[in-house]
């Protein structure tokens, strides 16, 4: 019973992420033995992608360091070309990524697959915050959903409440890697980060030229990114972010985000 419940949760929940209509899947290993299958695809059917399913979930039969090594060396070659500086190779107007672990020259020794999900209804819990229009700011660590629930923040706030959404995506995690935006993020706006250390200046330039009513990031880290994340706040635009912590002291403690609570000052009392 409890399968067939999550079989009919993913068929009314499911979108298409490829342009075509993707299999029913449930459970961690089917979700991706999915991606493979769209990789071994873009990579010419190479069938050697299939054992980034126990290399990835870390179950199954573990393989030889040197089968392991035959098995990564076709892949390897076949993505190279499409990793980036930061080891990340991704598929086009999806949320699914490839992150290569190298050695110390530099050679790919392991990988590990993402598999994003666009979740509807992921962020009714906060949909009176959102109606009311002031800043919303996610902690958690990593891997809990926090670019979920912003993505369908953003959604949320140009679909239903026909607001001028601009995402600020530097990993493409958001909107998916590509030119055209994943449609999980409906019809609001998404600007690119070409490398991380711009996307303070990113954000500044989505207030001055687009013109937004709201502004949604993902993974506020820097002093720079608190920074102009605080100003566009004081500027009567409504923003979303997320950032990397388990409590609020966990914030006030890390120096270079504390200002995103209203930081810590330094006080003399005298008696």
């Amino acid at each position: 019973m409890e399968l067939l419940c999550r079989k009919s949760a993913l068929r009314s929940y499911g979108r298409l992420m490829t342009g075509k209509t993707v299999g029913l899947v449930v459970g961690r290993y089917d979700e991706i033995d999915c991606v493979i299958s769209i990789l071994c695809r873009k990579t010419k059917n190479c069938a050697a992608l299939r054992w980034l399913v126990p290399l990835c979930e870390g179950g199954g039969p573990a393989p030889s360091r040197r089968c392991r090594g035959a098995f990564l060396a076709p892949i390897a070659c076949r993505l190279r070309a499409d990793f980036g500086g930061d080891n990340r190779a991704r598929i086009s107007r999806t949320l699914r990524r490839i992150s290569a672990i190298r050695n110390r020259q530099g050679d790919i020794v392991g990988l590990t697959c993402r598999v994003g999900r666009a979740v509807p209804g992921s962020a009714n819990l906060l949909q009176d915050l959102v109606k009311a229009g002031g800043s919303l700011l996610l902690i958690g660590p990593p891997g809990v959903g926090k670019t979920t629930v912003i993505r369908e923040i953003a959604r949320m706030l140009a679909d239903d409440y026909d607001k001028r959404v601009m995402t600020v995506d530097t990993f493409n995690e958001i909107a998916g890697d590509g030119d055209i935006p994943h449609p999980g993020i409906g019809k609001a706006r998404r600007l690119q980060v070409p490398i991380q250390e711009m996307q303070h200046k990113v954000l500044t330039e989505a207030v001055e030229n687009h013109m937004p009513q709201a502004i949604v990031i993902d993974e506020i880290g820097t002093k720079l990114e608190a920074m102009a994340a605080s100003t566009i706040a004081q500027r009567g635009i409504q923003l979303v972010a997320s950032a990397h912590g388990v409590t609020i002291e966990n914030l006030t403690m890390n120096p270079s985000v504390d200002m995103l609570v209203g930081g810590i000052q330094v006080m003399t009392c005298c008696t």
